[in-house]
């Protein structure tokens, strides 16, 4: 089911033992492509009212990424309404951080504004910088994914390693 979505477009996204979490358009690519999502919970087993959406504030996301809008463009995720008042500076764009693990560098990257495709300056910072968000283009699974793991809490089965499942 194609639907329509815009900057400031609140939607649902499905986590992956049920339940749900919430995620707000804060960016497109031109083309509608790649978004700049902040992502937020508490995990709720019903779809919220917009009014209640709109309580939300940038500080409370749990997560802001860059991730791909097939899920939206699909209608696997669900598009909840508009935000009450659209004020992209309100909404930034933070810097990220990318790494090259290999070679111990990393990278500030500042994305255009109006284009979360477009990287505008990388600017070369020390390999121990903390602070940002990993510099990083999820797919709507990979961002499933996150989102259960931080809304679940450490003893959840999802946050266990590997080595340490029963």
């Amino acid at each position: 089911m194609k639907q329509s979505y815009q900057e400031g477009s609140w939607f649902a996204v499905p986590l992956l033992d049920g339940g749900y979490g919430w995620g707000l358009v804060a960016r497109l690519s031109p083309g509608s492509k790649i978004m700049l999502a902040y992502l937020f919970g508490p995990k709720l087993a019903r779809l919220p009212s917009v009014e209640e959406l709109n309580t939300l504030r940038p500080q409370d996301a749990v997560k802001v990424l860059r991730c791909g809008d097939m899920a939206l463009a699909s209608g696997h995720w669900r598009v909840l309404g508009e935000i009450d008042v659209w004020d992209p500076a309100m909404w930034p764009v933070p810097q990220f951080l990318r790494r090259a693990d290999a070679l111990k560098r990393a990278w500030r990257v500042t994305y255009a504004d109006a284009d979360p495709s477009r990287s505008e300056r990388e600017e070369s910072v020390p390999y121990e910088t903390e602070g940002l968000e990993a510099d990083s283009l999820y797919g709507y699974g990979s961002a499933e994914l996150l989102l259960t793991k931080l809304l679940e809490g450490p003893d959840h089965p999802i946050n266990r390693a590997p080595a340490n499942r029963s």
